[in-house]
Formats: structure tokens, sequence, C-alpha cells
């Protein structure tokens, strides 16, 4: 019996990505085989209301047998695999599989290596290994697309978790407090409502367009300010930005998380990096990244030491000929072709953060908010 032409294997997919991309191919009547960890019930209850879904809860580490029959009769796969165990050894697995199961399109979820850019950089541990799997990829000759999530806009909370913590102060302000630079443009994704259509869109698309290509999925470049000034719009009460270049950690955290937090302060605290380096990643100009800000001050900082692919340091020494042709490009812009309808930052503000929030039993939304 042939199997359907619109089949799609996902790993990790009660997963904020994995699972956007699941509601969006499902909709359209593909056939899903998803695996899942420990799942969140929430989402998982979800997915099994699907006909045409089928779950797999299981750990793929190790398990030659799940992963082949994961990929048994598929002709698609969305692959984010979880930092847990050895990530470089699934996903060269994921990726053997999909070989053997002649995939037609895969896509990968990979981030870069910062310190292929600038040896002064650190690479982040929870980066660094996708990137290792994306040229194992590569390699491996997969008709493949990688996908460089921006930041989550859904990583904020007011829970005491690091990097990402939205305080609510006694005052009725609140405060983000962070390594990032203030007025650094950073890559933002509401990944819940925006992943799958823009990921459903590069199937659409075909290989033939997207084989072997980066793909930033980012629909907005805010700076640090500008976030808390979306968050300030959305919930009516004074929000500000806190430069802090130590991360403080008040919850228990695993050992590779630590790590990555460590990192980051280096990273983007030190060095004030590029959030994506390197020029499949052109940065805008100032007049470029108004549109994304609504303000006049959009330029950004200075950085030193990105690396081209020749391997010249951008801004310390004359640039080759291919790499002074390259012309500035929005970070968004490939993302927004994909999927024009994306949530921006000040609507995931007032519309999905109260909701989030009171599922995590707090009742800050209840209170009477501060005119402005």
């Amino acid at each position: 019996m042939t199997a359907p032409q619109r089949s799609i294997a996902i790993v990790n997919g009660t997963g904020r990505q994995a699972s956007s991309v699941i509601r969006a191919v499902s909709a359209l009547g593909w056939t899903v085989k998803a695996q899942i960890y420990s799942p969140h019930p929430v989402v998982k209850e979800e997915l099994e209301e699907y006909d045409n879904v089928e779950l797999f809860e299981a750990p793929l580490e190790n398990n030659t047998d799940l992963i082949d029959e994961l990929f048994e009769g598929c002709h698609y796969a969305f692959i984010n695999t979880f930092p847990v165990g050895d990530e470089v050894k699934l996903g060269k697995a994921l990726a053997d599989a999909a070989k053997r199961h002649r995939i037609q399109h895969y896509i990968y979820c990979s981030m870069p290596d910062h310190s292929v850019h600038n040896s002064q950089w650190p690479g982040l541990p929870n980066w660094a290994c996708k990137f290792t799997v994306e040229n194992y990829i590569r390699q491996l000759g997969i008709p493949a697309t990688f996908l460089y999530a921006g930041i989550y806009n859904n990583n904020f909370t007011s829970l005491p978790y690091p990097l990402f913590c939205m305080d609510f102060k006694d005052d009725d302000t609140i405060e983000w407090r962070a390594p990032f630079h203030p007025d650094t443009k950073l890559p933002w994704l509401d990944a819940e409502t925006d992943t799958g259509p823009a990921v459903l869109q590069l199937f659409k698309d075909g290989i033939s367009k997207w084989k072997d290509r980066r793909v930033a999925l980012a629909f907005q470049n805010l700076t640090p300010k500008e976030v808390c000034a979306a968050f300030e719009r959305a919930l009516n009460r004074p929000c500000h930005y806190t430069h802090d270049l130590h991360i403080e950690i008040k919850v228990p955290i695993p050992p590779n998380y630590r790590e990555q937090l460590a990192g980051i302060e280096t990273l983007f605290g030190r060095y004030n990096a590029p959030y994506f380096p390197g020029p499949d990643f052109e940065y805008p100009s100032d007049s470029e990244t108004r549109l994304d800000s609504g303000t006049r001050n959009g330029e950004r900082p200075r950085v030193s030491g990105d690396r081209s692919r020749d391997g010249q340091a951008q801004g310390t020494g004359p640039r080759s000929a291919s790499t002074s042709t390259l012309r500035p490009k929005k970070l968004t812009s490939e993302a927004r072709r994909l999927w024009p309808g994306f949530r921006r930052m000040e609507d995931y503000a007032r519309e999905a953060f109260p909701i989030e929030e009171e599922a995590n039993g707090k009742t800050w939304m209840k209170d009477k908010s501060i005119s402005t």
C-alpha cells in the first residue's frame, strides 16, 4: 500500500515549535507521526484529539527501532531535538534514519556555534551541538533546510526563572533583568503561533527552493528596551529593563543549562555578539530596523570580530570583494514572507502572557491596572 504523500515525522511533539507544526499540517489533513518525551499534559491531550496524529511516547536515545518506526512511510520531517543526553549522537542517528528512509524534505532546527566566527566568543553548549549535527546532515547530502529560531516570546514569565523573568514589583512596576545590551536588536519569535505556518510554507515551496538554506525564524528585531515598552503598552503597567551582566539563578536548573547561561553572560553580556552571526543573517541598517520598533534609535551597536565566510573579521580590516557586495537585508524578511500573519511582541504580551501567567497560578492580571 502506498504511503500518503503528505506524511511527516516530528520529534519532541509537545514542544512549542513542534506542536505548532503539528497543528498547522494536521489541519490540512497531513498524516503526523510524532515522538514525545514526558509530555506537557495539556498539549498531549490536544494532540490526541487529532485523528491523523499518531503519538510515540518514548525516548529516542539509543532506540534505533523507534526512530525507524517514526520515519517509516514519511516523506517529510521536522526535527527539533531537546537538550538531554548526547544531543549530537541523537541528531546523527535521526539524520542517518532520514537518509535510510529517503525523507524528501528534512527541516532541522539548528543554532550557531559562535566560536566558529570569533576565537574569543564561546560556543554555547546547547547551540554548538546543533551546529555540529547540521554539518553532519550536510555531509550526508540529505535534502534539508535549517531553521534558526529567534528568542521565544513565550519564554517570558513572572516565575523566578533565570534570563526571562518579568519581575512584578510591589509598586506595580515590572522589571526585566538580563545581560543583553539594552540597545542591541534581538530576533523574536512567537513559537506557538508562528512556527507552524512558516514551516508549512517551507514544505509547500519545496526543497528545490530551500535545499541547504539557513532560515532565520524570527519575525521582529527588538531591543530589550523595546520589548519592555511593548509589555508596558500591553499590560498598562510601567515596565523597565535593567542591564545586568550577571544572570541570577534563584531556582534549581540542570547543569547543562547553567553552562548555557554562563556562556550567554560572556557572549552577549561581555562581547555583545550578534545573536545570529555570519553572512547568512545580514543585519539591517538603521532605517530598516525602524519598521520593527517604531522608533528612530534602532542602530545596532558596533560589534567587533564577526567573521565572514572567508574568515575576515568584520570591522577589523579591508573587506573582500565578495563580502563588500553583500546587501544588508532585514533579518526578519524571510520569516515574514513565509508567514505574514505573525504575532507581535505587544500582541503576545496582551493576549497570551496573562493566560500563561494565570495557568502558572499568578493573579496579577486580576488586579486593577496602573494608569499611564
